[in-house]
Formats: structure tokens, C-alpha cells, sequence
């Protein structure tokens, strides 16, 4: 009956079953990165990418590598490794047991990548456990802006550390020069493949505390108030045909519906929700924060993982 209710359905009535479908999604759209959260935790992605290259396992195979006698585990796994390959976290095939049984075994899909250590030791899970952590879920419930709270709390300030710089070791992996701040790991990156560069690390003082020492990097620690200042000296220290590059997102001027625009207008709500004054630029908004700044050139020169590379020139091209 159900197939035969559809065949007979008008675009309109097609239209609105999937504008309903897609509103009660919104409605509990925060399942999603609750649920990614209670895997990366759980280490299931893990446990599964160490399976080996195409491996499946079966949710009670999963279990079994976890520290819990929960004879409900199984199924609570089954559950949660459902709704991620729904998303295509996971993949998932079926396999029929000797009694007749369908069973179902979850894989690694391509993200999976992102979402488990590199060679390098970190991935994109930092970030998300740092977005989903509960200080900035709560984030004005402590009488302070986020970037404030983080120097009152040295568990927190490790955890958006740690999501920081592994995201930036990840990017940095896509981009062939870049400056950053946070904990220094893109600034040393820079200098291991340059020794005769001495750089300079500027971030905020709680999360300089936190760095670790690196060859041939200085960290210092400021606030945000410094930026512009910092921004102008570097165009009066800078020789005549010297340059400032900037790694950043660039929204859109309209939006659409592309992964990378969502991407960055997502960072953007961010910077709404827990950091007063702070915000992705459009193209055109960091050209004026360039020549505001005295720079005379100003162009973009290349992109990776939706992070892009800007030229700041003193002389224009």
C-alpha cells in the first residue's frame, strides 16, 4: 500500500514530505553531534579503523574491545553505529546468521580518515570533542567570554588546545606555508622544513602557558586587543616587498548549500556564540582589514580543507 501511495503522489505532496522530513530533522539536529561525541569517547572509531583496511565488525565484536560487562552493550552500540552510517560515518553491511539472524557490521567510510589519529597523532575528533564539551555548550553560564574562562580552567584549556593544534597539523598537511597561532605546532612545522626562520607565536597568555617548547620559536602571549597593533607593526618591521600571509575561512557573500559554505557560516556561529566581537570575514571584509591595517597589496593565492591562504603585501603587486 505504502508503494502505491507514493507512485501516486504529486510533486507538491513529494515537496512537502520532504520539507516535513527535513524540519523534524532540524528539530533534533543536536543527536547527531551527541552521538559522534559519545563514539570518539567510547574510541569506536577507533576500534574499528584498527580492525584493519575493509574490516566490518559487528556490534558485539565492538563491545567485546570495550571495558563493560553491560550485556545491553551490543545493542546500544548497534544503535549509535546505526545513526553514523546513516550520515556515512560508518559504513554498514548485513550478514545472515546460521538461524536466520541479519546482523549488521559497521566499517570505516572515508571521513573516518579525519576522525582517527594520523600519522602525526592527531585528527579532527579533538575539534569535536572541544565543540561539544560541556563549558561551550554552557558557555555563558560562567559570568565570562570563552577565551576568558579557558585561563580558569586547565582541563578545558587543554581540551580547546589539543583541537586547536590538531586541526592545524591537519591543514597545515594541505598548505605548503602558513601562520598560526595556539600552541605553535603550524609555526613549527614552517620552521622544520625553514631552521634559518625564527618565528614568532602570538596567542593569548593561558594558551601560551600550555605550549610546548619548540625549536626555533618564541611564544608570547597577548589579548586580542593587541591584534591591530600587532597587525601594524608587522607592517613597519616588514622590508619594502615584504608580506604577511593569513590562513583563514572566507564566507561567502550570499550562501549556499555546499559543504563548504556551511563549514565556514558553522565556525562563524561559533565565534557568535561564545567569542563577543569575533567572526569569519568575506573576501572582501579581510581586504579591508589589509588595507586598514596600511598593507598596500592584498590576494588570495590558494586553498585547502576550506582554509585559505591571503597575501597582506606592503607593496602592491
Amino acid at each position: 500500500m505504502g508503494s502505491s501511495a507514493e507512485t501516486q503522489m504529486t510533486p507538491t505532496q513529494v515537496s512537502d514530505e520532504e520539507a516535513n522530513l527535513f524540519a523534524m530533522q532540524l528539530a533534533s539536529a543536536s543527536v547527531l553531534p551527541m552521538v559522534l561525541k559519545s563514539a570518539l569517547e567510547l574510541d569506536l572509531l577507533e576500534i574499528i579503523v584498527k580492525s584493519g583496511p575493509g574490516a566490518s565488525l559487528s556490534p558485539a565484536e565492538i563491545a567485546a574491545q570495550l571495558p563493560t560487562k553491560n550485556p545491553e552493550a551490543p545493542d546500544m552500540l548497534d544503535r549509535i553505529c546505526r545513526l553514523l552510517a546513516s550520515y556515512s560515518v560508518l559504513t554498514c553491511s548485513l550478514r545472515t546468521l546460521p538461524d536466520g539472524t541479519v546482523q549488521r557490521l559497521y566499517g570505516a567510510a572515508p571521513v573516518c580518515k579525519f576522525l582517527t589519529k594520523n600519522e602525526d597523532g592527531v585528527s579532527i575528533a579533538a575539534l569535536a570533542l572541544m565543540n561539544q564539551d560541556k563549558v561551550l555548550m554552557e558557555s555563558w553560564a560562567y559570568g565570562m567570554t570563552a577565551f576568558e574562562y579557558h585561563g580558569t580552567d586547565p582541563r578545558f584549556n587543554k581540551v580547546f588546545n589539543k583541537g586547536m593544534s590538531d586541526h592545524s597539523t591537519i591543514t597545515m598537511k594541505k598548505l605548503l606555508e602558513s601562520y598560526t597561532g595556539g600552541t605553535g605546532a603550524v609555526l613549527s612545522m614552517i620552521l622544520s622544513k625553514h631552521p634559518s626562520i625564527k618565528g614568532i607565536n602570538f596567542d593569548l597568555p593561558h594558551v601560551i602557558e600550555d605550549a610546548p617548547p619548540l625549536p626555533g620559536v618564541q611564544h608570547v602571549g597577548g589579548s586580542d586587543e593587541h591584534c591591530l597593533r600587532f597587525l601594524k607593526n608587522c607592517y613597519e618591521a616588514l622590508p619594502a616587498n615584504g608580506k604577511v600571509i593569513v590562513c583563514e575561512c572566507i564566507l561567502p557573500v550570499a550562501p549556499d548549500s555546499s559543504l563548504a559554505t556551511k563549514n565556514v557560516v558553522h565556525i562563524d556561529c561559533i565565534m557568535l556564540a561564545h567569542n563577543p566581537g569575533g567572526k569569519e570575514r568575506t573576501q572582501s571584509e579581510f581586504e579591508s582589514l589589509c588595507k586598514g591595517a596600511g598593507f598596500k597589496g592584498f590576494r588570495v593565492l590558494c586553498s585547502a580543507f576550506n582554509t585559505y591562504v591571503m597575501e597582506f603585501l606592503k607593496t602592491a603587486a
